[in-house]
């Protein structure tokens, strides 16, 4: 567990995976009163999940004081009275389970039968504001292809010459300034447990989204899918409005192959399949998800298969950062990068081994190379490890979380950058669209890539990129060297990716042909 201390308190600060990865590894009671003074660090303390469970464990791992804080300066004492106040608001929340699964099962039996006897097609005014809906229940995002899709759509819907309105549960970077942005305030009920915070906020908040669309009059709604979530369809049949949804995969098979699967697995299948058939327009970032959702009986008509994208003039060969070498003297190095969310999907613990079998098999190049992975995540442990069983920590930089608008920087300091991605564990097809992989593109840098679904139909091998073997650490090595040994090469590479991505893959382009597809499917 990484610990700092507070600078304005003899507190040991963690963060909520460091909590996390102690009863996941099962080290809870080796650290039971180990800290004489703790602090835990969190996005938003109104919204902490498991509030009673977590303060117990801080106050049971602590001598003296203990406390959580938040992004927002709110700093709570942990007391045993406050434990048992949280204690007695879990309790309460759990008589209310099944009034709350009654409901919501109600609600989607209505909304189906609605949608189901609906024969005229929504209209679609584009006189009107298109309006964003971002529900996902998470707080304090500062970087990720998620924050890049939504203000890539989102700063590019005002196509039709009136500006979209964006309600989200959170503040989103990088979007315009001179964009509307509504905030949905959740209520914190059922944070003890799993899913439940997700179901009630769909429950609950119908009228209090009203409330802040009074004034908004609505050409369509846009909404990127999130679990358990069902405002656009109940927005879309109260509007009359068309129903754009944004769907990044299934949430389900997410949680079931990425995570610890779902409780209440059978309710968010029928909420998915709600959105799916209630939608004039389905938005999908791959071909494989396309053929996913028709396997599914979704209309194949109102399926849109759109790859993500890249605001050229944001990231770009012009963006230039020597500081950021010179300060690491880096500057007769070639640097290889990295940068995303660290998930199981990134590979980015093989791109650490097949840097450690580069130095290892090739010593001249621990001279003359540098690997910059900027960002975190789930699998900077297992990149850490790499790391440390190849002894190559004066090689390789890792950043941490940067800001979302600071990304192009950190890239343009790379020689060469590296889309490292890997096959789903389950054998099904990759899905995904990397938003990084567009990104790299944009900078005019070398690419070295896995050959997997999308990735190796936007790229081509020799042409706009390096393809390489997914998880396959030897050939992920030999692509490094390739380019490491050929810059005349690497910088071909990287001009024809950035002409390849400004004329078929900017966020211009994605958001017009959601346009172009909602008129054929509305108008």
């Amino acid at each position: 567990m990484v610990s700092t201390k507070s600078p304005h308190k003899n507190f040991t600060v963690i963060k909520p995976e460091d909590l996390k990865a102690l009863i996941e590894k099962g080290r809870l009671f080796r650290n039971l009163f180990r800290f004489r003074e703790l602090e835990l660090t969190v996005s938003r303390l109104r919204y902490l999940p498991y509030p009673f469970l977590t303060a117990t464990l801080l106050r049971l791992m602590s001598r003296k004081q203990c406390s959580i804080k938040d992004g927002l300066g709110h700093d709570i004492p942990i007391t045993l009275p406050l434990i048992l106040q949280l204690l007695r608001k879990g309790l309460t929340d759990m008589l209310q389970i099944p009034f709350l699964l009654r409901q919501v099962k109600k609600e989607i039996f209505t909304l189906s039968k609605s949608c189901e006897n609906e024969k005229s097609k929504n209209k679609l005014d584009l006189s009107r504001a298109p309006v964003y809906l971002r529900t996902d229940l998470l707080y304090g995002m500062s970087a990720g292809g998620s924050i890049s899709h939504i203000s890539g759509v989102l700063n590019n819907l005002d196509q039709t010459g009136v500006k979209p309105v964006l309600l989200s549960t959170d503040t989103i970077p990088t979007i315009r300034p001179d964009l509307l942005s509504l905030l949905i305030q959740p209520g914190n009920d059922f944070l003890d447990f799993s899913e439940l915070p997700d179901i009630n906020f769909t429950a609950s908040m119908f009228s209090k989204i009203l409330t802040l669309l009074t004034d908004v009059k609505i050409s369509f709604l846009y909404q990127r899918y999130s679990l358990h979530n069902y405002s656009g369809v109940q927005l879309a049949r109260h509007f009359n409005a068309p129903l754009v949804l944004e769907y990044n995969g299934s949430e389900i098979w997410i949680r079931q192959n990425w995570s610890k699967g779902l409780r209440y697995k059978k309710l968010a299948e029928q909420i998915e399949l709600l959105n799916l058939n209630c939608a004039d327009v389905v938005v999908v970032v791959s071909q494989a998800l396309k053929d996913k959702l028709l396997s599914r009986g979704i209309d194949s008509n109102k399926i849109l298969v759109n790859p993500n994208g890249v605001d050229p003039d944001v990231y770009s060969p012009q963006v230039v950062n020597p500081a950021f070498r010179s300060r690491f003297d880096w500057n007769d190095k070639i640097v290889l990068g990295f940068i995303g969310t660290f998930g199981p999907w990134h590979g980015a613990e093989i791109l650490a081994k097949a840097y450690g079998l580069l130095l290892k098999r090739y010593p001249e190049y621990e001279k003359s190379t540098q690997l910059l992975m900027i960002g975190d995540g789930k699998t900077i442990p297992l990149v850490k490890d790499e790391i440390r069983n190849f002894d190559i920590e004066a090689n390789v930089n890792l950043t941490g979380t940067v800001p979302q608008e600071e990304g192009p920087a950190y890239l343009s300091a790379c020689d060469i950058l590296i889309s490292p991605h890997v096959p789903n564990t389950d054998g099904t097809p990759f899905f995904g669209s990397p938003t990084k992989l567009f990104e790299y593109m944009a900078m005019g840098k070398g690419i070295v890539a896995s050959d997997l679904n999308q990735i190796g139909e936007v790229l081509e091998h020799d042409q706009t990129a390096w393809l390489v073997k997914p998880g396959d650490a030897e050939s992920l090595m030999l692509g490094l060297k390739t380019l490491i040994d050929d810059p005349e090469k690497n910088k071909r590479l990287g001009e024809a990716a950035r002409r390849e991505v400004v004329a078929k893959y900017t966020w211009k382009e994605h958001t017009r042909k959601i346009i172009e597809k909602l008129k054929e499917r509305c108008s």
